[in-house]
């Protein structure tokens, strides 16, 4: 029989009340030795209103044995714009104040370098003006007066002007042998480091040289690097004697006329070429005539140029081997070599090495750069000499010009070597004595 007491009439509705407003009863285990009196009852709890709470989103709970993490911090105070307005003022004064002092210190530089140069062409007579702004450098000093004079020839052999020194290598050459000239060096060793290059330009080069040294009877020593090939050597052969490490890569003898089709490319995307010529072979070896319309008196053509200019190539190579070799039999000199009476059989654009083109009679003797200046001053009858070079000189005035023509022609920026392949800096429709590596 249930002792419980029986629940009041005024109790009943508010029990009715709780039970229904009140969340589900969480399960409680009771033991089997507890009454259903002994479990105590959980207060009726009211659940409060949407309208009374605000919604807060739960932050997420730390994994066990985890702590949880610290609060985000809070975000920075925004400024206002009076705080700001003024505050970098300092900044460009600062800036302004450097650039000004970077002119003033460019301007005397080039007032220095120029008034050295007026003192050395007032005692001076030269022909062209570039080589008295040519600024002389000491590479090895000795204790002597003689001069030995060092002309640097690397990278690609162009008539272009290079913007860095704002003439061609073709002029730089000529200047800085007419330079050598009128101080009177005792030689000259012209450094070569050249895949080579333009037809016209090798040859202009090789004129120099030549004329050179018949006129101050001057010897030239040409001194061979990791690379010396084709154009390389073409302005290396009128040199009174030429040295060549045993590893450097030479000869690639011949001529390279270097192009691309590219109609296949333009059938694909839908575009066709429509020209108007005068003349059927107006344009020929264009890269947008399909291979069966390239005309065989087009190739035949570039073949005759090509072969013409091979022709020359190997005219040089005799002229200059042989009167060099008359010349060192003549001053006694006889451990020069003279060329093989089969070394045309490896002109055919074959690279060599120093050794092989020593063997076929190509350079005269194997070493490195000290075994060409003690060459040098052999053949000019010397102990000891300084080694100096010629340098062209940085012109303030030049660089604002070159800033000058960025800003008013916009139709021609400055462009930026990237130092890209070597193909996509040649220029195509030319005749080339360049080595066949340099052009994939």
């Amino acid at each position: 029989m249930d002792s419980s007491p029986a629940p009041s009439p005024e109790t009943e509705p508010q029990a009715r009340e709780g039970t229904s407003a009140s969340p589900p009863a969480v399960p409680t285990a009771v033991s089997p030795a507890m009454s259903s009196a002994d479990v105590p009852t959980a207060p009726p709890v009211l659940a409060p209103t949407a309208s009374s709470v605000p919604l807060r989103t739960a932050p997420p709970e730390a994994p066990p044995g985890r702590r949880a993490p610290p609060p985000p911090p809070p975000p920075p105070p925004t400024s206002r714009p009076s705080e700001t307005r003024g505050g970098g003022g300092w900044k460009w004064a600062a800036i302004g104040l450097g650039a000004a002092l970077l002119v003033v210190v460019a301007c005397l530089v080039g007032l220095m370098f120029a008034k050295s140069d007026l003192d050395w062409s007032h005692h001076h007579d030269t022909r062209s003006p570039g080589a008295s702004e040519l600024h002389e450098a000491l590479i090895r000093n000795a204790d002597t007066e003689d001069k030995i004079a060092v002309i640097d020839l690397q990278g690609v052999i162009s008539g272009e002007v290079l913007s860095g020194i704002g003439t061609s290598i073709v002029d730089l050459v000529a200047d800085q042998l007419e330079r050598a000239a009128v101080e009177g060096v005792a030689a000259v060793i012209l450094k070569v480091d050249s895949p080579g290059g333009e037809v016209l330009a090798s040859d202009e080069i090789y004129l120099l040289i030549e004329k050179f040294q018949k006129e101050h009877e001057i010897p030239v020593v040409a001194s061979m690097g990791s690379l010396a090939a084709s154009g390389g050597y073409y302005v290396s052969a009128p040199c009174r004697w030429i040295v060549a490490n045993e590893l450097t890569m030479t000869g690639s003898i011949g001529v390279i006329f270097h192009s691309y089709n590219y109609r296949g490319l333009m059938d694909k995307v839908g575009v066709r070429p429509d020209i108007t010529k005068s003349g059927k072979l107006k344009d020929m070896a264009s890269g947008e005539k399909s291979p069966d319309e390239v005309l065989p008196e087009e190739r035949a053509i570039l073949q005759g140029m090509i072969n013409e200019s091979f022709a020359k190539f190997k005219d040089v190579i005799r002229s200059g081997r042989n009167h060099a070799a008359a010349l060192n039999e003549k001053d006694g000199v006889s451990d020069g070599r003279r060329l093989a009476a089969n070394w045309t059989e490896y002109a055919d654009g074959r690279i060599l090495s120093g050794q092989q083109a020593l063997d076929l009679g190509l350079v005269d003797e194997l070493g490195n750069f000290e075994v060409a200046v003690q060459r040098a001053l052999k053949l000019s009858g010397l102990e000891q000499a300084k080694l100096v070079t010629y340098h062209p000189q940085f012109r303030f005035p030049g660089f604002l010009s070159l800033l000058g023509q960025a800003g008013v022609r916009s139709a021609a920026p400055v462009k930026v070597d990237l130092g890209l392949p070597l193909q996509s800096r040649l220029p195509e429709g030319r005749l080339y004595f360049l080595s066949p590596l340099h052009l994939r």
